[in-house]
């Protein structure tokens, strides 16, 4: 919580003194012309408005990050302590007494939606006191605001629903992709714009906080925020506890595919993700493979955005190969996310006493978690190569020169950052099995923030070389940086291994 508010502040502030480094000799208004008009840039950061204003520049370079970050911080939230604080049987007690689900679950959503208000305020605070103008900051922070609400109400509604947090979580997660992909669309196709009516992201974009500050946009998507949290709480009140709305057919017949083995079911259960991950990040590099001719034309036309996103740690963008470079740095972000997520099911599965009987068996608790790497490995690797491949396949179908072995190169490259992610999974699991999630995502997440707020801001060069990106080649721009990746690997391993001995030493949390 602590921290999405403090990244929303900083992350907010970092961009209005960018702005200023960046422009304040600068009056190239056919510059900012061509940015606003270039499809590229508008399908991957949204529409461009009022880039003259540090705060307008502030909302279009953070604006999308910041609400997806406060986005998928509440519908994971939501889901965590509705249905997972739920089925791990810590509301039996509660509910058992006076208090029924219906004002549990309206309590805890107003918890969820006061944080995403505050991140709001920080985000408005953050802006004014960087010199930006405070009616466009107080657009944009309720704009925030409103988008973090609604998924966390969206997650607090598919908890309902679903009777395991894993599924609350998947269909919330996909509802975010579907709606941050509208948006894409819609401002990179204009005749499509009305999309973003329909999405989140987009009725935020359209309030323009320095181009006018509509307040329009808003009142539907509080609106809509209100009706997912009065239809979540009375669909509580209309369930059984630690059941859901949906529930499995009794007549179907049973699947028995990988159960033969402990080995067999680690895979069997990351089928199912691994599909639904691989289906986003494909979407997603396929764009960016779509896009590549007209992201490089455009940046190569105007030096000073490529002066400006190089700023940022996104160097080489004038080339295909730089271009592809840069963005499959980005991979490492969900690659190693899927990685802590995967752990984190484990340690749901412990804390949801759901391996207490499989470890009665003559089943070691090392050989269940080597099991589980290894699935959760290979499905790190499916998941970069998925990448690369559609960044080629899009590449082909624009006339990019990008060939396939350099596509897959690329993406292959960030695997030791994945592998880290996994090392501290890992080591979180052994040792403090509730912040799995966390500190797994905390390599990747935390590394690349570390580095575009080290890059932006000025911080001394000793910052930067704590983030795993700033050893990370540019490949297929540049040769693989070999000792880095394998001393990454090799911490990675380290890491594995502590947590290894730690979770074979400590209780089970039954």
């Amino acid at each position: 919580m602590l921290v999405a508010i403090a990244l929303t502040a900083v992350m907010s502030a970092a961009a209005v003194a960018a702005h200023r480094s960046a422009f304040e000799d600068v009056e190239d208004a056919a510059a900012l012309e061509a940015l606003a008009g270039n499809p590229a840039i508008r399908t991957l950061f949204g529409e461009p408005a009022a880039l003259d204003d540090p705060g307008g520049f502030a909302v279009w370079r953070t604006g999308t990050a910041l609400a997806v970050v406060l986005a998928v911080w509440g519908l994971l939230a939501a889901t965590r302590i509705t249905r997972g604080e739920e089925d791990a049987g810590r509301w039996d007690v509660l509910l058992a007494g006076r208090v029924p689900v219906t004002t549990v679950v309206a309590h805890h959503v107003a918890v969820l939606a006061a944080v995403q208000l505050a991140a709001g305020t920080a985000a408005f605070a953050a802006l004014v006191a960087s010199g930006a103008s405070a009616r466009g900051a107080a657009v944009h922070g309720a704009g925030l605001a409103l988008c973090g609400v609604f998924f966390a109400a969206v997650g607090a509604m598919t908890a309902q629903v679903f009777a395991s947090r894993g599924s609350a979580s998947g269909a919330a997660v996909t509802f975010l992709g579907v709606g941050l992909l509208a948006k894409m669309v819609a401002d990179g196709v204009p005749a499509l714009e009305w999309m973003r009516w329909l999405t989140p992201f987009g009725l935020t974009a359209l309030t323009r906080p320095y181009d006018g500050a509509r307040l329009g946009p808003l009142l539907p998507l509080a609106a809509a925020c209100l009706a997912l949290a009065i239809t979540a709480v009375t669909v509580s009140g209309r369930r059984d506890i630690r059941g859901g709305c949906l529930r499995p057919t009794s007549g179907r017949a049973p699947r028995l595919r990988l159960l033969g083995s402990v080995q067999g079911f680690a895979v069997r259960r990351t089928l199912r993700p691994l599909a639904a991950w691989s289906a986003g990040v494909g979407a997603y590099y396929l764009l960016i493979g779509v896009l590549a001719l007209s992201m490089t034309a455009f940046l190569t036309d105007n030096p000073n955005f490529a002066e400006l996103a190089a700023q940022a740690g996104f160097a080489g963008l004038g080339t295909v190969r730089g271009y592809a470079s840069t963005l499959f740095a980005l991979l490492a972000v969900p690659a190693g996310t899927f990685a802590a997520v995967r752990l984190a099911a484990l340690a749901a599965d412990e804390a949801g006493r759901r391996l207490t009987l499989l470890f009665a068996q003559p089943v070691t608790r090392t050989r269940l978690l080597f099991d589980e790497l290894t699935a959760v490995c290979g499905g790190v690797v499916v998941l970069v190569t998925v990448a690369g491949l559609a960044t080629w396949a899009g590449t082909q179908a624009a006339g990019a020169d990008l060939g396939l072995a350099a596509a897959l190169a690329g993406a292959w490259n960030v695997l030791p950052i994945a592998f880290l992610c996994l090392g501290a999974g890992v080591l979180a699991l052994g040792w403090t099995p509730r912040a799995v999630a966390l500190v797994g995502s905390l390599p990747a997440a935390g590394g690349f923030l570390l580095k575009v707020l080290a890059d932006s801001s000025g911080l001394p060069k000793w910052v930067a070389q704590l983030s795993p990106f700033t050893h990370l080649a540019a490949v297929p721009d540049a040769a693989a940086h070999w000792p880095a990746s394998l001393l990454m690997v090799a911490v990675a391993v380290l890491a594995t291994a502590s947590g290894a001995v730690g979770y074979r030493l400590r209780d089970l949390h039954v």
